[in-house]
């Protein structure tokens, strides 16, 4: 079997810019390792003709094609990272290939919120698909999904490798800063919010309520809140109305901030990370800060034994989970780290669990091409 995987490339495109590229490549990587697959090619639906710089397509043993020379080349299609010309997908399919559609993020907010809050517009044609796949944190989407696209859906499992991270890694450290958590700083740390603030399946707002309400009881231990993703909201009446009632910003200990890298980031500028979401629980940005040994205050019930977990969106109990990190963290972090390295082994594209999962899905999906 040769299977594709779409990819969408940009002018200025950097791997770390979303989740969605990294999960093309270790899904690329998974397939790899499943015996049937001949070979794995990448599709490109963007126009640039290559990958950001940090995507070594030679050493990943990937070639990169258009939709159009790929016809005769696979025999299975996973449009996962930009959608793939309607015409060219129903070519495909009418001369004997299989679809299946990959949905990685969080497809009702994906389909309602440019309805409600924009004038932007998209369409796709939603019957262009064999199957759709869905990660574990959307089964409950399934049902929408059966739906809209009439065909079965089936739950894929979730995939993270620490492969760029770990490169990003040895490059903050060539230039002087060390990654991961330094014990003995629990006496005052830096707090990180790294919510995108493009949704609101991900937004700074609880995060920032939770760090405030910790500085409020013990304000010598909240040395400052970084909040990032936030430079395109810095004049919204809201926002502003919602930071200056808050202690952490009237005592000057907050500071916000455009998009950066996690390594990058947390090497130089903070200690700990605070996160929220809202029907979507499984984030790159949780196990970045997993492997990297962070104390990884969250709510998302997939990570429930590993960082310090408050349910939903109970910022007082997220408080407590920070205060409580604050006085443990130094002195069990390496039961911590064994429960983090638990759920990265349980992602890996290696995993043969993992393996066996993508591997029942293609059969499933090329039975009886």
């Amino acid at each position: 079997m040769r299977v594709g995987i779409s990819v969408i490339t940009h002018e200025g495109q950097n791997i770390w810019e979303n989740g969605m590229g990294q999960n093309v490549l270790f899904l690329a990587q998974l397939l790899q390792r499943v015996s049937f697959v001949e070979k794995v090619v990448l599709l490109e639906v963007g126009d640039q003709g290559r990958l950001p710089p940090q995507v070594d397509t030679a050493a990943l043993g990937l070639q990169l094609l258009r939709p159009q020379q790929a016809t005769d080349a696979v025999d299975v299609v996973i449009e996962m990272a930009g959608a793939l010309p309607a015409e060219w997908l129903a070519y495909f399919r009418a001369c004997g290939g299989k679809v299946a559609y990959l949905c990685v993020g969080q497809p009702h907010v994906g389909l309602a919120e440019p309805i409600l809050f924009t004038d932007r517009s998209s369409a796709v044609r939603y019957e262009r698909c064999d199957q759709v796949w869905v990660l574990p944190k959307d089964a409950p989407f399934a049902p929408m999904l059966r739906t809209l696209h009439r065909c079965p859906v089936s739950v894929a499992p979730y995939l993270w490798s620490p492969y760029f991270l770990a490169r990003r890694v040895e490059e903050v450290e060539r230039a002087g800063h060390r990654f991961g958590y330094q014990p003995g700083r629990a006496g005052s740390w830096r707090m990180a919010i790294f919510e995108p603030n493009i949704s609101v399946v991900k937004s700074c707002v609880a995060p920032m309520l939770i760090c405030d309400l910790a500085y409020r009881a013990q304000p010598e231990r909240i040395a400052s809140m970084q909040v990032l993703n936030t430079l395109h909201m810095k004049d919204h009446p809201t926002m502003l109305y919602l930071a200056n009632s808050l202690d952490l910003v009237r005592g000057h200990k907050a500071v916000f901030h455009g998009r950066n890298d996690f390594a990058g980031f947390m090497a130089q500028y903070a200690d700990a990370v605070v996160a929220h979401q809202w029907h979507n629980e499984q984030n790159y940005g949780y196990l970045d800060a997993l492997y990297g040994d962070y104390p990884l205050v969250h709510n998302s019930p997939w990570l429930k034994d590993a960082g310090y977990y408050y349910p939903d969106f109970d910022v007082q109990a997220g408080a407590r989970q920070l205060l409580h990190a604050l006085d443990v963290h130094d002195g069990q972090i390496e039961p911590y780290r064994d429960r983090s390295r638990r759920v990265i082994d349980s992602v890996s594209p290696q995993a043969q669990a993992n393996v066996d999962a993508y591997a029942h899905l293609l059969l499933q999906l090329a039975e009886g091409a």
